[in-house]
């Protein structure tokens, strides 16, 4: 294994149950109706992907781009009083840039990604992050990790990827990267896509021990 490719929200940000919450008020407020189904669905999607599902499935009454735009707009609002950041992220992600290359692919917009960067004062070192608004297809497609990889000069079969959801450890596995599986414990994923997983841990705090099992380079 030669680079570290994390997810963002749920792995780095505890950012899954804001995304929620952000999607359920559009949902309330513009006349759709939320279903069970919907949170899990959305996880990993694209910009244009969940927003279309919005309008399309849950039935808001804006156009894509106008839920899209109330989503993001709500969501950077709250970012910018400090994205949830999870305890030992910030270290962790230090510790892996200090032995390899490191990336983020993410499906959130770029715009949240470089507010999660600045905040943590990791702009200059992560210099691959990758949307899935900048890829055809969001997660469980296999695309921004497959973008990662290209933008590392890694390739994807010889990187380690970092995931909490099903469709993030779906997508990273479809791009054939080694997955460590940190299982969201607001949105647990599917037991059949953690058991696919090479590594499962509690806390990224532990991911420098489980590359070690892996041999990362």
């Amino acid at each position: 294994m030669k680079a570290v490719v994390f997810d963002l929200d749920g792995v780095l940000v505890d950012s899954e149950q804001m995304w929620d919450e952000v999607r359920r008020w559009v949902v309330a407020d513009y006349g759709g109706s939320w279903t069970d189904e919907a949170t899990r669905a959305m996880q990993g999607m694209s910009t244009p992907e969940w927003a279309t599902y919005l309008v399309d499935e849950l039935g808001v009454d804006l156009s894509v781009e106008q839920a899209a735009q109330l989503t993001i707009g709500e969501m950077t609002r709250r970012y910018a009083e400090g994205p949830p950041v999870l305890p030992g992220a910030v270290d962790t992600v230090r510790a892996v840039i200090a032995r390899s290359p490191v990336a983020i692919a993410s499906s959130s917009p770029p715009t949240l990604i470089r507010a999660f960067l600045e905040f943590a004062g990791l702009t200059d070192d992560v210099t691959v992050a990758v949307s899935s608004e900048q890829v055809a297809a969001g997660k469980p497609a296999p695309d921004v990790y497959l973008e990662a990889a290209r933008q590392l000069g890694v390739p994807a079969a010889e990187c380690v990827a970092v995931e909490d959801s099903t469709n993030g450890l779906l997508a990273a596995l479809a791009a054939e990267m080694t997955v460590v599986a940190i299982p969201n414990p607001h949105f647990p994923p599917a037991d059949d896509a953690v058991a696919r997983a090479a590594v499962v841990i509690d806390d990224i705090a532990e991911l420098p021990a489980a590359l070690d099992r892996l041999q990362l380079n």
